[in-house]
């Protein structure tokens, strides 16, 4: 009875704080990324100035490291009993609090987090433990992960470690995950995203560092632990081990035994009053084959919601049977009330790398909108059988293109146009599934990505950039392949233990290094959610900061035909303002909800892809960016916080 009534309260606790304070990463326990405050509005918004900027010092202090270092967080506000502090992680996974008004630090906790690269730490959870004494030490809690599989709880007032969690303060989850999967090596697996604290539970997904290494893994699994003693409750493995599980027998007794990963590294969301928390899981192992995983692959590539007490698969959805793509479901769920047919309906919506909208019912995991099993090509050259169909959501209808054709080529002159034609000639295309050769083949990748989308629930719209470029995938046998001389976003990759296959992947560009599709290569969009109908799409970002020469034929910078990437994501306010970084000319941006049109940018000291948030004290409205750069993307890299409100005197 205690339990029940100490949940309800939390519930009330959680709908009141999220009116106005940015409790949770997401904005709210849902990531709606909406908050109602409208003091900065779309006549004053112009009026914004820097009310105060701070560096974190990480990149500093870890010189050669912070190359590696992905500064992405979303900073939450604790409420005014918790001491009212900006909190955030670091990559390394310091935890800081800073004074909402001033950026003064208040207190700052390092764990001493030990890994190996990459290191990111994309937000912290606060919690209110309601059994403790309105004065008892640790009734505030920060929950954060780190990169060495930690979970640890501090008081919010103070950052000293909660003595009564695990052990002095921290759970060390390692044995948990070695006991309970494929054999896990150091750098494996890490804590990137915020947890969610449901019914007192801490749930946490992870990311998994083996998909483009070996055709074997550690699990995904998803696990929860008991906020107030840090004690190991459930674990939820993707792939299904269990022989009660439903989806066991789906999968051959080979594969359940060496195939990992399909784990939730994206942000979790959840609904208090339901007690259901939702999972984005990603494909198993490995990356671009899956001979050795026959059949669907459920519950990979999923969106799954989970009892949060005892980790109960309540309900799943698959958004591609057997991914061969490395298309991870990549982005918070968003468990929102939207409005359909005249009825308010309880959904959750999914967006997808592959530029598909999934929206659920979030009672059933019935499609609001429906879903069709479409026929795609399936020919592979690997001892693999790719599956013959996959889902497409009849609306909305998919972000960017879907496929890709040799009269879908583009370029600044017939010239240019014409490589790029050849080139898309020379290699497979086609429609959005096509698969992946030695030949190489042409392929959208993170139309959307793990910052995912806004929802306006004024106007019931969805808020979301996108990345509208494509790429080209090669993948080579172990004989032929020299990772010196091969071309590869990001650092060489690997062969795949297991498969022996290198796997190369670059943005499809002419000679001139300019994407090979008409611009807009990065757009803003938004989706009315009564019908799935695109309300309008603008431009995002210019090509400032990407052209290292002088353009032909006077073409003059900044162009804004938008620049590709979807790192960091929107937020919506109550006055019909979208905020948002997220782009390589390192601009910060406001734009009007109704239409799309920009109202205000402003220079940022690096591009900021976390995705920012926004909160009031005493009256006064702040609106904070985090900007980090990106270890490949765009390599200024550096830790930034920005809180930005109006001019006090207006």
């Amino acid at each position: 009875m205690m339990r029940t009534l100490l949940a309800i309260l939390s519930v009330l606790v959680g709908c009141s704080a999220a009116a106005s304070d940015w409790q949770h990463t997401g904005g709210d326990i849902g990531g709606s990324r909406y908050s109602p405050l409208a003091q900065i509005n779309k006549d004053n918004v112009g009026d914004l100035e820097i009310a105060w900027q701070v560096r974190t010092g990480e990149m500093d202090k870890r010189g050669p490291l912070a190359a590696a270092g992905q500064f992405q967080a979303t900073p939450v506000l604790t409420p005014e009993a918790a001491g009212q502090s900006l909190v955030l992680c670091t990559p390394w996974n310091k935890v800081i609090a800073l004074d909402p008004v001033s950026g003064a630090e208040r207190w700052s906790h390092d764990p001493k987090a030990k890994g190996l690269p990459l290191y990111n730490c994309r937000g912290v959870t606060y919690w209110e433990n309601l059994a403790a004494g309105p004065n008892d030490a640790c009734r505030h809690r920060i929950v954060s992960g780190t990169i060495d599989l930690r979970i640890m709880a501090l008081d919010a007032r103070s950052g000293e470690l909660c003595a009564d969690f695990g052990d002095g303060g921290y759970v060390q989850t390692k044995d948990i995950i070695k006991a309970e999967s494929p054999a896990m090596k150091r750098g494996d697996i890490k804590y990137f995203s915020a947890p969610v604290i449901v019914d007192d539970v801490i749930v946490i997904g992870s990311a998994t560092f083996t998909k483009n290494k070996s055709t074997t893994g550690p699990s995904g699994a998803i696990r929860g632990f008991a906020a107030s003693s840090g004690e190991h409750l459930w674990s939820f493995d993707p792939v299904p081990r269990d022989p009660a599980d439903p989806q066991h027998g789906t999968w051959t007794a080979e594969a359940l035994q060496s195939v990992g990963a399909a784990s939730a590294w994206a942000p979790l969301s959840a609904d208090p009053e339901r007690g259901l928390v939702f999972v984005p899981t990603s494909s198993a192992t490995p990356d671009f084959f899956g001979g050795n995983r026959p059949g669907d692959n459920r519950y990979a590539n999923s969106t799954v919601a989970l009892r949060a007490t005892t980790g109960e698969v309540v309900w799943h959805f698959q958004n591609i049977h057997h991914d061969v793509w490395d298309w991870d479901t990549p982005a918070q769920p968003i468990a929102v009330d939207i409005e359909k047919d005249g009825r308010t309906v309880p959904s959750v919506i999914q967006l997808t790398k592959q530029g598909l909208t999934f929206t659920f019912d979030r009672d059933t995991g019935e499609p609001v909108f429906a879903v069709e099993e479409r026929a795609v090509p399936t020919a592979t050259e690997f001892d693999d059988e790719l599956s013959p169909t996959q889902p497409f959501p009849v609306a909305p209808p998919p972000l960017a293109a879907n496929g890709i054709y040799p009269d879908d080529a583009w370029g600044l002159t017939p010239w240019d146009r014409g490589k790029c034609r050849e080139l898309i000639e020379s290699h497979n295309h086609g429609p959005v599934f096509t698969p992946h050769s030695t030949k190489g083949s042409i392929t959208v990748t993170s139309i959307n990505n793990w910052a995912g989308g806004a929802y306006d629930r004024r106007n019931n719209l969805l808020i979301t950039n996108v990345s509208n470029i494509f790429w080209l995938t090669k993948i080579t046998a172990e004989a032929d392949y020299d990772p010196a001389s091969s071309s590869n976003f990001g650092p060489p990759a690997p062969v795949i233990d297991g498969w022996g296959y290198a796997v190369t992947r670059q943005p499809l560009l002419s000679p001139w290094n300019i994407p090979c599709t008409a611009p807009p290569w990065g757009k803003l969009v938004a989706i009315d959610m009564s019908n799935g109908a695109i309300r309008w799409e603008v431009p995002l970002g210019t090509l400032e900061k990407l052209v290292p020469f002088e353009l032909p034929f006077g073409l003059q910078l900044p162009i804004p035909w938008g620049t590709p990437g979807a790192a960091g994501g929107p937020i919506v306010t109550g006055s019909g303002l979208i905020f948002i970084g997220a782009t390589s000319d390192e601009k910060f941006r406001a734009f009007d909800v109704a239409n799309g049109e920009e109202l205000w940018k402003t220079a940022l000291p690096t591009s900021a892809n976390a995705t920012p948030m926004t909160y009031a004290i005493d009256g006064k409205q702040y609106v904070v960016a985090v900007s980090g750069g990106h270890v490949w993307q765009y390599p200024n890299v550096s830790d930034y916080v920005t809180a930005y409100a109006l001019p006090s005197a207006k």
